[in-house]
């Protein structure tokens, strides 16, 4: 596993630029308050170290997780970064909704259906385990961990449910093109508990 300097700079400013876009739409009103001097800026710079631990991580995870085993069936893959959609991403934030797509996983090289469908099943699958990880901090984690806890395990639950959709460059359709039972066993379980984090834990 190896990384070039260009990877290691486009997962550096994807991750930075989530984290900024994702304080700015969840901490809106913490932002107006520090803009406005009611509260120090040492509160926004925890609000987006609260970000990058947590949605940050969750993201480029689950792309790593798509080189790794792309790597594993002899894939040259890396990770690059679509500035305009970070870009997007930050600008959606200031006006209101957010759109993130950082993104994504570049393989190419001789591949079967299933080594393909197990590459894309890597990410949902990371981030499964992601949320199992930020659990129990949900569960039993006071404060700041909790925070932490609730917004690691409600981000990751999204990107598992949300990936698994089977509609253009999303992980689910090559899933599904590789094998129907196994995307009715995986998404299943993954889009209920996108729909519960959404409604039931937010962000």
């Amino acid at each position: 596993m190896s990384f070039s300097r260009r990877e290691l700079r486009d997962l550096g400013i994807a991750w930075l630029a989530l984290g900024v876009a994702f304080t700015l739409f969840i901490d809106r009103a913490l932002v107006d308050l520090v803009a406005r001097g009611a509260r120090p800026p040492a509160a926004l710079a925890l609000a987006l170290a609260v970000s990058l631990a947590t949605v940050g991580v969750a993201f480029l995870l689950h792309e790593l997780a798509h080189k790794v085993v792309a790597v594993r069936f002899g894939q040259v893959a890396a990770f690059k970064a679509d500035y305009g959609m970070l870009f997007l991403a930050v600008m959606s934030a200031l006006a209101g909704f957010l759109f993130a797509a950082p993104g994504a996983v570049v393989h190419r090289g001789r591949i079967t259906a299933r080594e393909n469908g197990l590459i894309s099943l890597a990410g949902p699958v990371t981030n499964v385990g992601l949320a199992a990880v930020f659990l129990p901090l949900f569960l039993f984690g006071p404060g700041l961990l909790g925070l932490i806890g609730g917004r690691g395990l409600s981000i990751n639950l999204l990107l598992a449910g949300f990936n698994m959709i089977p509609y253009g460059p999303l992980d689910g359709r090559k899933v599904l093109r590789w094998s129907k039972p196994v995307y009715v066993a995986v998404a299943v379980p993954t889009v209920l508990l996108a729909v519960y984090a959404l409604v039931g834990l937010g962000l």
